[in-house]
């Protein structure tokens, strides 16, 4: 296992390079910013966000194994994830008004030192206590995702008055550079857990310096911006849901994320007790999960220049979900069980996400109305959240040997909805312009971010 794992990692990050190589000479010409300020503005941003993203990517590849290590069982541990979904989805709603109203720069803060008390319970097994660092990380990877890239924007344009062309030179960058601290900080993660023999907390503790300078950088260099304070949660809410049911296009959406997405969380959870019984190097092994995701990315950015559609890619990246899913149910059987086959399917699923992500962010884009995105967007979480939250509390409770089996089971069912909205809305857009090919994406936010750590 351990050499088809680091077989893999060589064979992937070759395959990445070219690939990346090659959909950089796709791209239409990036406009050319020699503007020092903009050039120090964006830095400056990046060596804070960055901080931020390396401490979150440091947690991902050993938040089972340590709960292992203590000795919980999956039941527990499959608690102890479901208040983390529940924290985001109760939390994150409400982040981004939050951030408008008291400020960024003050959740930014909030972020660092949340998040820093969420790494620090990983040191003890009192089981209420891990439960208490599970809503933290929760709440933190909501403002993560929320507050600084809000905070960006607002300094980008009202601020600074830099063009919002510009924008996307930023965040196409940050997805980039995203996806090579999450590559990276797989390697530290199972150097210090492993190599060096400090254990499965190590990342969690090697973490938390990364925290505190980006929140002390932040409250020395950023100035603080708000948005508008007159919006309220609960009329958000109610317009959003106005338009899911009244929209049949946001509804399909809603229904293509919330499922596929779901099946990324219980993903989450439930690829280190399989891959585990085979001892392979789990740092490395996340790396690999990364690495896929970068190639699926730059698949993305060349099926797009030859002008494939994007509702066609997102199904592309449904069939492959489902096909990897069905692997994973073939491979789990008590009597035929493959931890190499699962792990070869799990590639396959996370060059699926590099797929769906960005062109699932194009579409929304064209899909969602801008004043009630955030209202429509809460209400995707709710099911995601769920099906998660219910999957894991219900089927891993499952004592014979063939539960992780009926958990794919499930995924399988899960990805074949998913897969038929995303034939019934390719069916009603294909006609419309706006849904044309496009080098486009929403901006740098990946989904699975949150996902490894919550």
């Amino acid at each position: 296992m351990k050499a088809l794992i680091y077989m893999s990692f060589g064979a992937l990050s070759v395959v990445c390079g070219i690939l990346h190589f090659l959909s950089s000479r796709t791209k239409q010409e990036e406009i050319i910013t020699s503007n020092p300020t903009f050039s120090q503005f964006q830095r400056n941003y990046f060596l804070v966000y960055f901080l931020a993203l390396a401490a979150d990517w440091l947690q991902g590849p050993y938040l089972y194994k340590l709960y292992s290590y203590y000795g919980f069982i999956e039941p527990q541990i499959a608690v102890l994830y479901v208040c983390g979904f529940a924290s985001s989805v109760v939390f994150g709603t409400g982040t981004g008004i939050l951030a408008d109203t008291f400020g960024r720069k003050k959740l930014c803060i909030t972020f660092s030192i949340m998040y820093s008390i969420s790494c620090l319970t990983k040191l003890s097994r009192n089981y209420a206590i891990l439960i208490l660092g599970r809503v933290l990380s929760g709440i933190s990877t909501s403002l993560l995702f929320s507050a600084f890239e809000a905070w960006y924007v607002h300094e980008h344009i009202e601020t600074y008055d830099f063009p919002t062309e510009w924008l996307p030179i930023t965040f196409s960058k940050a997805t980039f550079w995203n996806g090579i601290l999450a590559i990276v900080a797989g390697i530290v993660a199972n150097v210090f857990a492993e190599a060096f023999n400090f254990g499965p907390v190590s990342p969690f503790v090697l973490a938390i310096p990364f925290l505190i300078v980006s929140g002390i950088l932040v409250s020395m260099q950023w100035k603080e911006n708000y948005g508008s304070k007159k919006t309220k949660l609960h009329k958000s809410c109610i317009e959003g849901l106005r338009h899911i049911v009244k929209n049949r296009r946001i509804m399909l959406i809603g229904a293509i994320q919330s499922l596929y997405e779901s099946v990324m969380y219980i993903f989450v959870f439930i690829w280190t007790p399989l891959l585990d019984s085979a001892s392979p190097p789990l740092g490395i092994v996340f790396s690999c999960f990364m690495i896929c995701i970068m190639i699926g990315s730059s698949a993305f950015q060349m099926m797009s220049a030859k002008r494939i559609t994007t509702y066609t890619i997102l199904n592309t990246s449904l069939v492959l979900g489902l096909v990897s899913m069905l692997i994973c149910v073939a491979s789990t059987n008590p009597k035929h069980f493959s931890p190499q086959t699962s792990y070869i399917a799990f590639l396959l699923l996370e060059f699926a996400c590099g797929l769906y992500f960005p062109a699932m962010g194009f579409l929304r884009s064209q899909v969602l109305p801008e004043a009630q995105r955030a209202g429509i967007m809460n209400w995707f979480r709710v099911p995601l959240n769920l099906i998660a939250c219910v999957g894991l509390m219900l089927l891993h409770g499952d004592p014979s040997e063939t539960g992780e089996r009926n958990i794919f089971a499930i995924c399988t069912v899960l990805m074949v909805i998913a897969l038929l909205c995303g034939i019934n809305f390719a069916s009603i857009v294909k006609d419309d312009d706006e849904f044309k090919p496009a080098n486009n994406s929403e901006n740098n936010q990946n989904p699975v971010n949150s996902l490894v750590s919550v």
